[in-house]
């Protein structure tokens, strides 16, 4: 494969902008269709054509025909927004569905930063010569599904020509129940343990034939239920007490769950307040603050759009953040940070009623963007626009001490 051997594509970031604003995505879909059908599609038309079905809803069709883009083409471009590029990214990512590799094009949105993803496929693995690029980086997540990409990259990464960001093995230590034990014990922070527990496990302890502490030493009801592998919520409960649990079973066919004790993390004015932080060469971001009268939050549920008191909240924690949460808990987010040792991730946490931070989740893939509206969200734009300097500052950083220690 050579530096020129890439197809081009719309991409993710611009494809799900349109469809975030309502734009009908049928006619492009039906377009690439007939170009398929015809013979005269190119790779890049391909994989843009199973994002958009995705986009539509139909997450099998569009993996399937991601997948057999993939069989004979790996390599795509992005093209920066300026005429000339002044940086060279590669992307390492995964065959995933649309939200399993970091959605970077939002990060280098109107940078002078040329993106080229290549997807490392099993069977057909990194090409012999790897494309031209000044950083590269690893977008494929912690989940199974990339494992074997993962170990893929790893295998190559102590030849790797350029600087390599977020490490495949170290992404590897988001997984819910490694997460916890790679965080345990930082002063200030508190993350429950997320352990796994089979069906088998928990119907006995739905029946009252084991106890909470043969599970996990510190697990008692209530506790957090949701299927192992799932996201945004899908499968999550608060099961109070055994026959909360078996309820719970009965309605769901997995095999696999992780548990966690329940930390009812309830401000004074009874309302949960949820925040997403970008963690950015060691520095954190705000990304959002959500707010809700209901424990599992996300922002989506939380309606932010609808409440002006909401927004106002919000707008003082974005434009206070660097001044008030983060001083307050700068200690625990710089372990955290040494601990978990990727050049970039995301936490989703929230402040237990000590003010510890309370750690729920952290990932490499979680989508940071600049979609809102700036008329709703007038406080977002500029924000949003610091993570991505951030970001793209990081990447040249990395770019230049490359090339200096390659002279």
């Amino acid at each position: 494969m050579s530096a020129g051997a890439y197809a081009d594509r719309i991409g993710f970031a611009q494809l799900t902008r349109q469809a975030f604003e309502g734009v009908d995505l049928q006619p492009l879909r039906d377009q690439l269709v007939a170009r398929i059908r015809e013979g005269t599609a190119q790779a890049g038309e391909g994989l843009d054509l199973s994002l958009i079905v995705q986009l539509l809803g139909d997450k099998e069709a569009g993996l399937a025909i991601q997948s057999e883009v993939l069989t004979f083409h790996q390599l795509f471009r992005t093209p920066s927004a300026a005429p000339k590029p002044g940086l060279r990214v590669l992307a390492l990512a995964a065959d995933i569905d649309m939200g399993g590799n970091t959605p970077i094009d939002f990060l280098l949105e109107g940078s002078d930063i040329e993106l080229l993803t290549l997807y490392v496929v099993k069977g057909v693995g990194l090409p012999e010569n790897l494309p031209e690029h000044d950083v590269s980086i690893v977008v494929a997540s912690d989940s199974e599904e990339c494992r074997d990409a993962l170990a893929l990259i790893e295998k190559a990464a102590p030849h790797w020509p350029r600087p390599l960001l977020n490490r495949p093995d170290l992404i590897g230590n988001l997984d819910r129940d490694k997460l916890y034990r790679l965080l345990t014990g930082v002063p200030g922070l508190d993350i429950p343990a997320t352990v796994h527990a089979t069906r088998a496990q928990l119907s006995e302890l739905a029946l009252g034939r084991i106890a909470c502490d043969s599970i996990a030493e510190e697990l008692h009801f209530p506790m957090i239920a949701r299927p192992r592998g799932s996201h945004a919520g899908v499968g999550l409960a608060k099961v109070a007490d055994a026959a909360a649990l078996s309820a719970y079973l009965a309605e769901r066919k997995d095999e696999d769950f992780f548990v966690a004790r329940f930390v009812d993390y309830v401000s004074p004015d009874g309302l949960y307040r949820k925040y997403r932080l970008a963690m950015v060469d060691g520095k954190p971001y705000a990304c959002h603050m959500a707010i809700a009268d209901r424990w599992d939050i996300w922002y989506l549920n939380a309606y932010m759009a609808f409440s002006e008191e909401k927004r106002a909240e919000e707008a003082v924690f974005m434009l206070g953040f660097d001044h008030t949460f983060a001083v307050r808990h700068r200690s625990a987010l710089e372990e955290m940070s040494r601990r978990v040792g990727l050049d970039y991730f995301i936490v989703d946490c929230a402040e237990n009623q000590d003010r510890e931070l309370l750690v729920f989740e952290a990932d490499n893939t979680a989508v940071v963007h600049n979609m809102d509206s700036p008329v709703v969200f007038p406080y977002k734009p500029p924000q949003m626009r610091k993570i991505f300097a951030a970001f793209t500052a990081m990447l040249s950083r990395h770019a230049r001490a490359g090339k200096e220690s390659a002279a």
